[in-house]
């Protein structure tokens, strides 16, 4: 996250190291106690101006004019940044497969290898707007976010200005005059694409370099007006300007939480306070923040932030895997301690030395080094990915030799059965490390050659076939993500009754007419346009029975979840009344437990001592305000179906039942579980059929 301490020979400015104290303190903060300080995550905004203005500032006094230019600069930053960063992903590699579920040794190594590459802010984008991805266990790497979006930054940086220094030279005009105007150009189109693209796929535009690339370039054009009109401002205007700056990074970081859409332009706030106080450059005075920004001790944090913001989120993520309970204060300190200790330890014996100038010679040494210490995490990331997918390859001979009988105590029957004994961590089916792969074939991105889900942030309609495509009954499954969780005992029924399933699920959006509250109101238009699209085309279809299931999982409009029941119920009520005047029978079912936890997570990490994450009844079982709509309806066209008795025992529901894997992730059933439920669902649906 940090540019060179200095450029050339320029003396190191005392206000910008104590900017990225500032900084690295907001993001410690923040993701030590989210609660403490909601807008601590703009601390990397900061780092991003501060990148932008040193950067710029380097490659305009001395102007790029061939590409050995571009690679001695090159060099620099990889001497700079990438032994410091290849170090700590290489430990964190090391300390995930020690400490961490083996649930997660997949995603972290998935991580560190595009961390390496520093690509992974795009695999993070596109993880982001996947419902089903968004509930995994964050990764000890996920920061890298930020330091993959300046390598691509440094990457494209000083190529634009070698070519706006072209374009000035061959239309002989000054070079920095061209070269502002082509920077002003492309931090206005970036920053018009992260106003529109956070107004529509926030979830993406929070991690694609597009969106971020102009607040390092609001730094760059500052760097650019620097050396236009060099010269200090004066006390008068200077002081107020640096205070005001430091106040617009302080509201922010106290104001901002993690619902206010960013970066957008709600960046401007910090980006351009940050701008204020490097341009002020305070002096020192009583009146001037300078000589608080001068403190040793912020110097010193200032001078290894960089280590700071690479070792502090590892320990977060991988600590309570060593003690096995949340953080505490006391964890907290300790951690403060232990990210204080390495980093200044990183900066002494790697970072310092790597950026020697004997490291430099001859040009090509550290572009090789570079790439073997890429090399090196990429290699451990893919022995991390063999390994659990060898594991993986054993959990699916166990799982199917599980499937393969037909014990009383398997699954869903064991709860009709108080004798069953319990099972041995090591023949549960699915494994905790397979259990995200047994789901629904409903949610395989591309299930019979078809994508079918509709995802934001258009929603549109999608339609799979699964079962006997020649049947002539038609089952319809409607809902979201807890409807598709049900076709894996649909379609073990389809196969005993000869049906034709026809899907039309959407990721997290319920099939209720009522304005459900998402992230932009975009997406709730557009879901709510699903919904309806939907409820006409079933009635079109006009199936033998409709399967019905939904999961509330965000509020209705202008409301939480749970004080939009009323209206979702009454969302309910408009579509199960037109497939009634349609003549359509529906089969509503309600919806599942969902511990709110990584179940398989929970599992893997207690091993043997897997009850501790089993809960209560009363405690995952979430409200059902479709159950009270069945019942007003008085229809023999809508039917309702609970089948959490064969999910849950009386008062405990278990994250193993009956030797199978309850659930993949948080709330979804594994498709091993569906399946088992198939024995309780198939009547039910077989009387639905024949009203």
């Amino acid at each position: 996250m940090q540019a060179p301490t200095s450029t050339g020979t320029r003396a190191v400015r005392t206000d910008i190291q104590g900017l990225r104290a500032i900084a690295v303190s907001l993001v410690l903060a923040y993701h030590l106690s989210p609660h403490s300080l909601t807008g601590g995550f703009t601390g990397v905004d900061v780092f991003f101006v501060i990148s932008g203005f040193l950067i710029t500032l380097h490659l305009l006094e001395r102007l790029p004019e061939r590409p050995r230019d571009l690679a001695a600069f090159w060099s620099r930053r990889v001497r700079r940044l990438l032994p410091a960063s290849l170090l700590v992903l290489t430990a964190t590699l090391v300390g995930s497969r020690l400490l961490a579920p083996e649930t997660q040794w997949e995603n972290t190594a998935r991580q560190a290898r595009a961390a390496a590459l520093y690509v992974v802010n795009w695999l993070l984008a596109r993880d982001a707007v996947d419902y089903l991805a968004a509930e995994n266990a964050p990764s000890p790497v996920q920061h890298f976010w930020s330091l993959s979006v300046e390598e691509q930054f440094y990457f494209v940086w000083p190529v634009l200005i070698l070519l706006l220094a072209a374009l000035a030279r061959v239309t002989r005009r000054r070079p920095l005059p061209v070269v502002l105007a082509g920077l002003v150009v492309l931090v206005a189109a970036s920053l018009a694409w992260s106003v529109h693209l956070t107004a529509t796929d926030p979830a993406a535009a929070y991690f694609v370099t597009p969106t971020r690339m102009w607040e390092l370039g609001v730094g760059g054009v500052l760097a650019a007006v620097t050396l236009l009109r060099p010269g200090r401002l004066p006390a008068p205007i200077a002081v107020p300007l640096a205070w005001a700056g430091l106040a617009a990074i302080g509201w922010t970081a106290a104001t901002y939480t993690g619902d206010t859409p960013f970066p957008g332009w709600q960046a401007a706030v910090p980006v351009l306070g940050t701008a204020a106080v490097i341009a002020a450059c305070p002096e020192r005075g009583w009146w001037s923040p300078g000589p608080a920004l001068a403190l040793r001790p912020v110097q010193w944090l200032g001078d290894i932030s960089y280590s700071v913001y690479l070792w502090h989120w590892p320990l977060i993520v991988l600590y309570p895997q060593l003690t096995g309970h949340a953080l505490t204060w006391v964890d907290r300190g300790a951690i403060l301690a232990a990210t204080l200790s390495l980093a200044a330890l990183t900066k002494v014996l790697v970072e310092d030395r790597f950026r020697a100038a004997r490291w430099a010679v001859p040009l090509p040494k550290p572009f090789a080094l570079a790439a073997a210490g890429m090399a090196v995490v990429v290699g451990l990331a893919a022995l991390q990915v063999a390994e659990v997918h060898q594991r993986s390859e054993d959990a699916a001979l166990a799982l199917a030799r599980g499937l393969s009988g037909d014990s009383p105590c398997f699954g869903a029957r064991a709860l009709e059965r108080p004798d069953c004994p319990s099972t041995a961590y090591g023949d549960i089916v699915p494994a905790p490390i397979e259990a995200a792969k047994d789901r629904s074939d409903a949610y395989d991105e591309q299930a019979d050659g078809h994508d079918c889900w509709a995802y934001r942030p258009r929603f549109p309609t999608k339609e799979c076939v699964f079962g006997d495509a020649s049947a002539d009954r038609t089952v319809v499954l409607a809902g979201n993500s807890h409807a598709g969780q049900w076709l894996p005992a649909l379609q073990k029924i389809a196969e005993e009754q000869h049906l034709r399933i026809v899907t039309l699920l959407a990721s997290q959006c319920a099939l209720s007419d009522v304005r459900q509250q998402f992230d932009t109101a975009a997406h709730s238009t557009a879901c709510l346009s699903w919904v309806r699209r939907v409820t006409a085309r079933v009635a079109e279809l006009h199936p033998d029975l409709v399967v019905m299931a939904n999961r509330i999982s965000v509020g209705a409009e202008g409301s939480t979840v749970e004080g939009s029941q009323q209206l979702y119920a009454d969302g309910y009520r408009t579509v199960l009344d037109a497939w009634r005047a349609a003549g359509v029978r529906t089969l509503v079912v309600r919806d599942t437990p969902a511990p709110s936890f990584l179940v398989p997570d929970c599992v893997a990490q207690k091993k043997s001592a897997y009850r501790d994450c089993d809960g209560t009844r009363a405690t995952w079982l979430p409200a059902a305000p479709e159950q009270g709509v069945v019942a007003s309806l008085h229809s023999p066209l809508v039917t309702f179906a609970d089948l959490t008795d064969h999910i849950c025992g009386p008062k405990v529901c278990s994250a193993v039942t009956g030797g199978v894997l309850t659930y993949f992730d948080g709330s979804h059933l594994t498709a091993t579980y569906a399946t088992t439920l198939a024995r309780y669902l198939g009547p039910i649906v077989e009387d639905a059929l024949r009203g």
